[in-house]
């Protein structure tokens, strides 16, 4: 049975996409079956994956307002062994639907039963907020990654995840644990991501993943051709810390 595991950070721009998408490839490249679903109305991992947001017809958003089964939804990238459920602009407008559908405080409108055993692990990348198509996603997975910028906005907004992981735990999903903080534009120079490292070594010690990942040229310019490092850049050093964290993460869930 696959593994869930949302990508979620209520502050945008802290690689959250990116390492969603580049970890799910890292983890295909290596024989395991993988579907990431795109939860995140911008649709970056889908676009990430070279997939054309204005050819698709079936995407998550027909999935989350129950039109049609997820299975319906997926379709294979030209990538080894991964496949995606993509976003859509509609899924822009899906926070209010599911307000409306879930008045009897179920979250968990969208089922994986059916296709848990056709993968290895199952990635969502969430939306950069904490509102319901994040809390959906948490409510259906076995973990989180949270990806996080060395910089003290988004050790700020640490503690506020936390509490939204601690309250779906309390309500809807008690198994869910956090699978590792993981830091992204990671430059080892900078005093301040020395301060923050610390910091968080301070609260999350055994919670951060051992490989940092770098800013580099490359990994900023891999979705623009539509793939992910590991073939954009097989043996560049953004490759080679994703394929760090993919294994560590595989041992950790």
């Amino acid at each position: 049975m696959a593994k869930v595991v949302s990508f979620s950070n209520q502050k945008g721009g802290v690689g959250k996409t990116t390492s969603c998408v580049n970890i799910a490839a890292q983890i295909a490249n290596k024989g395991k079956k993988v579907l990431l679903i795109d939860m995140d109305p911008q649709g970056n991992a889908t676009s990430g994956l070279g997939l054309s947001k204005s050819k698709i017809k079936k995407s998550i958003y027909e999935c989350l307002i129950g039109q049609i089964p997820i299975e319906d939804a997926i379709i294979k990238t030209r990538f080894k062994n991964l496949s995606v459920v993509p976003a859509t602009i509609d899924l822009a407008g899906a926070e209010l639907e599911l307000y409306e559908l879930n008045e009897d405080t179920n979250f968990t409108k969208i089922s994986l039963d059916s296709i848990k055993d056709k993968f290895d692990y199952i990635f969502i990348d969430c939306p950069p907020s904490l509102g319901m198509l994040t809390v959906t996603a948490l409510s259906i997975s076995d973990g989180i990654v949270i990806p996080m910028q060395c910089e003290f906005y988004s050790l700020e907004g640490m503690s506020q995840l936390m509490n939204t992981v601690k309250k779906i735990r309390q309500l809807y999903n008690p198994k869910l644990q956090i699978v590792g903080i993981l830091l992204t534009m990671y430059n080892g120079r900078l005093t301040l991501t020395t301060q923050v490292v610390a910091e968080l070594k301070k609260y999350y010690e055994d919670k951060l993943f051992k490989v940092p990942i770098s800013r580099t040229v490359r990994l900023s310019e891999a979705p623009g051709y539509g793939e992910p490092i590991c073939y954009h850049d097989p043996y560049g050093k953004g490759a080679l810390e994703y394929a760090a964290v993919s294994k560590e993460l595989m041992m950790r869930i």
